[in-house]
C-alpha cells in the first residue's frame, strides 16, 4: 500500500508561485493593448471606461491611425492606482 502525504501550505505556496510566474509570462507577451483588450482586462464597457478614467490625464493612451493603443505595463499600473483611489 502506498500512502502520500502533502503539506497543504507548501502546496499552496508552490501553486501561487507558479501561477504568478505564468501571469507574468502572459503579460510579457503584450507590449500594448487595443481597446478590445482594455475592455477585456477591465471587464468594463467602452462607455464606462470613457466615463470613469479614459480622459484622466494620467491615463496612458496613443491614437495610431484610427485606433487607440495603450502600453500594457503603464496601463496596468495606472489601473491599479486608479482602483486603489476608488477605495
Amino acid at each position: 500500500m502506498i500512502e502520500v502525504k502533502i503539506d497543504e501550505n507548501k502546496f499552496r505556496e508552490l501553486y501561487l508561485q507558479k501561477l504568478e510566474e505564468k501571469m507574468k509570462e502572459i503579460d510579457a507577451e503584450y507590449v500594448f493593448w487595443d481597446s478590445r483588450e482594455l475592455k477585456r482586462r477591465t471587464c468594463m464597457s467602452w462607455n464606462t471606461i470613457q466615463k470613469e478614467f479614459f480622459f484622466d490625464p494620467r491615463f496612458p493612451k496613443y491614437k495610431v491611425g484610427g485606433k487607440w493603443m495603450f502600453p500594457a505595463k503603464e496601463t496596468r499600473d495606472f489601473l491599479l492606482a486608479w482602483l486603489k483611489e476608488r477605495g
